[in-house]
């Protein structure tokens, strides 16, 4: 207990709570950080892989930690002779100026460009309610299901 006595002890209560909006901000400036990487090996005809740590049973049947490489897909694609650039919230698309969802370019070499502006526009906060929009999950409802509710 002498230990103890020379001690300052207060209860708190911690805070772990983070902004939503900044969380979302981070998790988009990271995607596009990891762009353009794959950008780079895109110039370089690579395709970008990222390790990744695995549990998987071997043949004695014990469970293991095995390391294996996950490519990472490109958010710009080529198509009408030139490239489109698309910025992404996880799997969802987000529509940057509103209405359209993608950048077209003439070269993969201008891509670099559009994400870097992607990437100032979302660290400035200037994305924030496309990727509030986007991030919102849609309720489910079946087919069918609001015509029943509208006429009953």
């Amino acid at each position: 207990m002498t230990h103890l006595a020379k001690l300052t002890f207060k209860t708190v209560d911690r805070s772990t709570k983070r902004d939503p909006i900044i969380a979302r901000r981070d998790k988009l400036v990271a995607g596009l950080k990891e762009q353009k990487l794959v950008h780079a090996a895109a110039l370089k005809k690579q395709d970008h892989r990222v390790e990744r740590h695995k549990w998987m049973t071997n043949e004695q049947g014990e469970r293991v930690m095995v390391k294996t490489h996950r490519r990472i897909r490109p958010w710009f694609f080529e198509q009408d002779s030139g490239w489109y650039v698309q910025c992404r919230y996880g799997a969802r698309v987000i529509a940057a100026d509103g209405t359209n969802n993608a950048v077209f370019v003439k070269s993969l070499d201008e891509v670099a460009a559009v994400l870097d502006a992607f990437l100032n526009a979302a660290a400035a906060g200037e994305l924030d309610t496309a990727i509030t929009r986007v991030a919102e999950r849609q309720p489910r409802i079946k087919p069918g299901a609001a015509k029943a509710a509208a006429n009953g």
